[in-house]
């Protein structure tokens, strides 16, 4: 299966619909403008600064260093793990309760068991 490289402006907007926020709320969280971060989202600010990356790792409970790779501020590492997939799973996860983590390991288990009947 082929996966498409997400834009740093889709990575942003999944984290920030993932947690239910209208840019108006992450605005107000991050002390960064909507229309800012509209922009952001939208691919049309390439490469934001660290600060601004760094203010949204830490509300999306994202990996500061992949985000900055993303956004094409460093490059990435040859031996990284970085994948644009990992943000929008990290950010959905971080405030899971235990019931939605034992849904999540036994749907996991189910797609796995597909897979290897194939």
């Amino acid at each position: 299966m082929e996966t498409e490289k997400k834009t740093l402006g889709k990575i942003l907007k999944d984290a920030r619909e993932l947690k239910r926020l209208s840019l108006r709320e992450l605005e107000i969280q991050s002390g960064i403008s909507n229309a800012y971060l509209s922009q952001l989202e939208n691919d049309k600010i390439k490469k934001p600064s660290a600060n601004t990356l760094y203010r949204l790792a830490e509300l999306f409970n994202m990996n500061f260093d992949d985000l900055m790779v993303s956004a094409g501020v460093v490059e990435k590492k040859s031996d990284s793990t970085f994948s644009t997939g990992s943000f929008a799973f990290s950010s959905a996860t971080a405030d899971i309760t235990a019931e939605e983590q034992e849904k999540l390991i036994e749907y996991l288990k189910f797609l796995r068991h597909q897979k290897n009947d194939k």
